[in-house]
């Protein structure tokens, strides 16, 4: 426990004087020190932990979250009324992809065709969303549904034709030669990550199948969770029932990525954990100076039966306060500069005229933010306890004064 006594010397040694100008000086870097390396280690996780989520959301809300794809023979249709599978799935459609290459006047490119049943095609959360444009239920024979970026760099607009060839050959008398279709655009698609919206487009699920010769047994099953998030529990489950089908995750799918953004949070935040270490060194000289300064003080308190625990104790929280109130301040500054970082990143924008976060290299078009209170505790604790482990040794060394041997230099 602390003493009235200890509490009151605390806060008087705490109060710097003319004659102690030099320490109030090293006392207010501490101060700031810690706090900006709180508050900017609060502001580079809440900005990777938004960019990790703005990109989760974006990629599931593009992509199946568990494909079920078969080997040798078609899906057993039975095992989709399974009572766990739809106690965890929104919706269940059939799909199939194939590559292609799309022709318009004298460019081309490669792109990848998903097929999907007309019917069906208005169950996929990108159709939904605000920025899809065109029919949502039109995706009959010779309809083809692209991509806004894919739009752009072709020129293409709602009711053009584009032409299609396929790697599945025709024989003729000349030899095999390879598919080629003309389609009709009937809608545009917003996912919000220009390399989806690039690369992909959506048509119908039969036309795809005479398109590239494939057979109903080839058909892949899309399944759509509830819950997203806890994927691995699920695609467990999904396994289970689909004993005798591969089956691959949304996670499995971009693993690389997002494995490659927790070793950078990972880092980042040992890097900038390296601002606060720095700034509590600071506390040790603050204290060092502070116990120099102070030395008649201690002697007389240990001449009028302080212990030396008291005088540990007094010099100790004098560390821990002005640690734990850097910390509680960067914090705050921290919170607040995440909330607003948007705002921040387009004045400095507007200001220097200068692009920061530039969307098409991030696939975002504003800089994400999210709050982590677990991530800003375990901050907070790391800050507090560095602070502590600072303030044990100039501690002690008040505590070792010899009181003789100080009144006698004073």
């Amino acid at each position: 426990m602390i003493s009235i006594l200890e509490k009151e010397i605390t806060f008087r040694f705490l109060k710097a004087r003319k004659k102690d100008g030099f320490l109030n000086v090293i006392s207010i870097f501490s101060f700031i020190g810690i706090s900006l390396g709180v508050a900017v280690l609060i502001v580079v996780m809440s900005v990777m932990n938004g960019f990790r989520t703005e990109l989760i959301n974006k990629i599931v809300g593009f992509n199946a979250h568990i494909t079920v794809k078969p080997y040798d023979k078609i899906i057993d249709q039975n095992k989709l009324n399974n009572n766990n599978l739809k106690l965890i799935s929104n919706n269940i459609i059939y799909s199939n992809s194939g590559e292609a290459i799309i022709f318009k006047k004298d460019t081309s490119k490669g792109i990848v065709l998903r097929g999907y049943k007309s019917n069906e095609f208005s169950m996929l959360q990108i159709i939904n969303n605000k920025e899809f444009k065109g029919n949502k239920s039109n995706l009959q024979k010779n309809s083809l549904s692209i991509g806004n970026e894919l739009s752009f760099s072709l020129g293409l607009k709602i009711g053009d034709e584009i032409s299609l060839m396929s790697p599945s050959g025709v024989e003729t008398i000349i030899g095999s030669m390879p598919k080629q279709k003309t389609f009709i655009i009937t809608s545009i698609f917003n996912s919000g990550l220009a390399d989806f919206d690039n690369n992909i487009a959506f048509i119908n699920l039969n036309t795809l199948e005479e398109f590239f010769g494939y057979e109903t047994k080839d058909r892949n099953l899309e399944i759509y969770l509830k819950n997203p998030s806890s994927i691995e529990l699920q695609k467990n489950l999904v396994q289970k029932i689909f004993d005798e089908e591969f089956v691959y995750s949304w996670a499995d799918m971009n693993s690389s990525l997002f494995s490659a953004l927790k070793v950078e949070r990972n880092v980042m935040f040992i890097i900038l954990s390296l601002i606060i270490i720095v700034a509590a060194f600071n506390i040790i000289s603050g204290l060092t100076i502070l116990v120099k300064n102070k030395t008649r003080d201690i002697a007389i308190l240990k001449s009028i039966g302080v212990l030396n625990k008291s005088i540990v104790k007094i010099f100790f929280l004098i560390g821990v306060i002005i640690g734990t109130s850097a910390t509680i301040f960067g914090i705050i500054l921290g919170v607040t500069f995440s909330i607003y970082v948007e705002n921040f990143r387009q004045f400095l924008s507007s200001a220097f005229n200068i692009s920061l976060f530039p969307e098409e290299i991030y696939f975002l078009s504003k800089m994400p933010s999210e709050i982590n209170p677990s991530s800003i505790l375990l901050i907070a604790i790391c800050s507090i306890f560095i602070t502590i482990i600072v303030s044990i040794f100039p501690a002690f060394k008040a505590a070792k004064l010899d009181p003789i041997k100080s009144l006698k230099y004073e």
